[in-house]
């Protein structure tokens, strides 16, 4: 694997929560998440949040609550999709347009960077899109979309790994970085 630069999260079902909507002011985080953020920063990559919520054009949130709350679990920044399914916009996962977005914001190889979530009609196939590494946990729909959902996406975007939760997919990008003399 080449040296990342960045690893890409998406937020509800991967850092915490059930998968479902929770308003930021509500939300929690697995216990291991900022832990795992951390070790992705110490080892100087970029840690980006990468998320659709449509809630907010409905107006049942507000993106500068979720820019705010990415800030303060030390995101590098964050990537929100405020738009329903159906409104054609190209930032709305699975299409790709967040991590192009990013990548035109931060000079990024998106073939150097990894993306972890737990959809796989989302988040493997915005991944695939770009050539990014691609890990699903298994935590929020991760176990659901790999059991109930996998033909949808499962031959586009089969996963590099499939992780247990956030730090089994920290601990993974580790190990792949120890063959090049790199440790995470």
């Amino acid at each position: 694997m080449q040296r990342l630069q960045a690893v890409f999260l998406d937020r509800d079902g991967t850092i915490g929560g059930d998968g479902h909507f929770i308003h930021p002011r509500d939300f929690e985080l697995f216990p291991f998440s900022l832990n795992a953020i951390g070790r992705l920063k110490k080892k100087g990559l970029l840690v980006f949040a990468f998320t659709n919520q449509h809630r907010i054009a409905r107006g049942q949130a507000d993106e500068a609550d979720f820019v705010r709350q990415f800030a303060a679990y030390g995101f590098d920044g964050s990537y929100i999709c405020p738009h329903a399914a159906d409104a054609g916009c190209n930032c709305h996962k699975p299409k790709p347009g967040m991590l192009l977005k990013a990548a035109r914001e931060h000079g990024l190889d998106l073939t150097r960077c990894a993306v972890i979530g737990d959809v796989g009609s989302t988040d493997m196939l915005a991944a695939a899109a770009v050539g990014a590494v691609k890990i699903m946990v298994l935590t929020g729909w991760g176990k659901t979309s790999l059991e109930q959902y996998k033909d949808n996406w499962y031959d586009v975007a089969r996963p590099d790994y499939i992780a247990t939760d956030l730090a089994d997919a920290v601990n993974w990008l580790a190990a792949q970085s120890v063959e090049d003399g790199d440790r995470l």
